[in-house]
């Protein structure tokens, strides 16, 4: 989740869309070291959460930003905040578009992976060419 301040507000959206998205309260969440978290999980998810702090804990979802992070890095930062939004938004659409759907547990060969990669990007580049 996208916001413009790391507040009291933004914490409690991100735990009231999160919840919502899966359906279900989660045993524990692990943040980083921001102030809001430990009352924005006590109002919006309960006091049976535990909150872990730490900021290696949460390595794996992290790593969900590196293409949104290696793509600002040269553009050295956003000038606004609408084209932040509207960067990070159209980055992950592309990216979960052109990432080939797998079962749980189900290989896909490499062949067929560049095979459907290759024919994702060829519809994205003609979309991109008629708008």
């Amino acid at each position: 989740m996208l916001s413009e301040h790391r507040d009291m507000a933004a914490a409690k959206a991100l735990f009231r869309t999160a919840t919502s998205a899966t359906g279900m309260v989660p045993d524990q969440v692990t943040t980083d070291g921001n102030g809001s978290y430990p009352r924005a999980i006590r109002s919006t998810l309960g006091k049976r959460v535990l909150h872990r702090n730490s900021a290696f804990k949460n390595n794996r979802l992290e790593q969900n930003h590196r293409g949104v992070k290696g793509r600002i890095r040269c553009m050295r930062g956003f000038k606004s905040f609408t084209s932040a939004e509207r960067c990070c938004r159209s980055h992950d659409e592309l990216r979960n578009y052109l990432r080939p759907c797998t079962r749980h547990n189900h290989s896909v060969s490499a062949s067929r992976c560049r095979f459907l990669h290759l024919r994702r990007a060829t519809a994205a580049l003609a979309l991109l060419k008629v708008g």
